[in-house]
């Protein structure tokens, strides 16, 4: 897999460092699943010293996300991992709870920060100027490195569930709505981290 791509500045990059501003790349991981936070984060690299392997997230092997996760931490110049609960999903629905995490992800960074860069075709509310893109993930490595923290935070916090909620399986589907996971939430009923929202799990409620 060629990722040079990401390296290759984009439009909206090159005029930000042109007029030496600081930015931050944002995407969030988790909008699908039926349980769990939604998850997100806020990177701004180091444009002299750049992750080669940098990519969507989801292009990536559990194995590698693992270790660019490490490594993004330790060479990034400032990030933050923040989260929307299931609660504030189900009680906002899924966009809002996405620019939610966002939002806290970005007003986390401890550094000054003048300008997002947002996954997507949506802008959280934010106190500084931003710019969706669509595939960013693919082709800003700020937003790649944001994907990746955010997706393996989230897998980390679900296998974390597996200990508390055992049966579901969630170490091993992640909370995605899975053949196996809907058979446990059939057999089993929702547990507290299911989003009530969702179809699936509003259906065994409404049968109750």
């Amino acid at each position: 897999m060629d990722n040079s791509q990401v390296q290759e500045l984009t439009e909206e990059e090159s005029a930000l460092l042109e007029n030496g501003l600081i930015y931050c790349g944002v995407d969030e991981a988790g909008a699908g699943p039926l349980c769990g936070d939604v998850v997100a984060a806020a990177v701004i690299l180091n444009p002299d010293d750049p992750i080669p392997e940098l990519t969507d997230s989801k292009k990536l092997t559990e194995k590698k996300r693992e270790r660019l996760f490490d490594e993004i931490r330790e060479k990034a110049v400032d990030f933050c991992v923040a989260s929307a609960s299931v609660e504030e999903i189900d009680r906002l629905n899924i966009l809002n709870a996405r620019m939610l995490a966002m939002t806290r992800a970005v007003e986390g960074l401890r550094l000054p920060c003048d300008h997002a860069l947002i996954d997507g075709n949506k802008l959280p509310k934010l106190n500084i100027p931003a710019t969706a893109l669509i595939k960013g993930d693919a082709r800003v490595a700020a937003i790649s490195a944001a994907s990746v923290l955010a997706k393996v935070q989230r897998d980390r916090d679900m296998v974390a569930m597996e200990e508390r909620f055992p049966g579901y399986g969630f170490a091993k589907h992640k909370g995605y709505g899975t053949k196996m996971h809907l058979e446990a939430l059939e057999a089993l009923g929702p547990c507290e981290i299911h989003r009530r929202s969702y179809a699936p799990v509003k259906r065994l409620l409404t049968k109750g």
